[in-house]
């Protein structure tokens, strides 16, 4: 969920549901904003608060990347 106080470009972001704000995700499910050759974020700088905790490299990341490598499970 995006706050008042993100910048993120609005072609990266889609209105849930509920009416919210949200980082617009494509058909892999991934955040729109990822960069699928690098696994990188491409509006770092600029990425939404609730992404701030996720620091590059961490635990958390690299799970995730883990598991997107994996690929789909059969």
């Amino acid at each position: 969920m995006l706050t008042g106080d993100d910048d993120v470009p609005a072609r990266f972001t889609a209105e849930d549901r509920w009416g919210g704000w949200v980082l617009r995700r494509l058909a892999d499910g991934w955040c729109a904003a990822l960069d699928r050759n690098t696994m990188r974020c491409t509006i770092y700088a600029r990425r939404p608060f609730i992404c701030r905790d996720y620091r590059m490299g961490g635990d958390d990341c690299r799970a995730e990347r883990t598991l997107y490598l994996a690929g789909p499970t059969p």
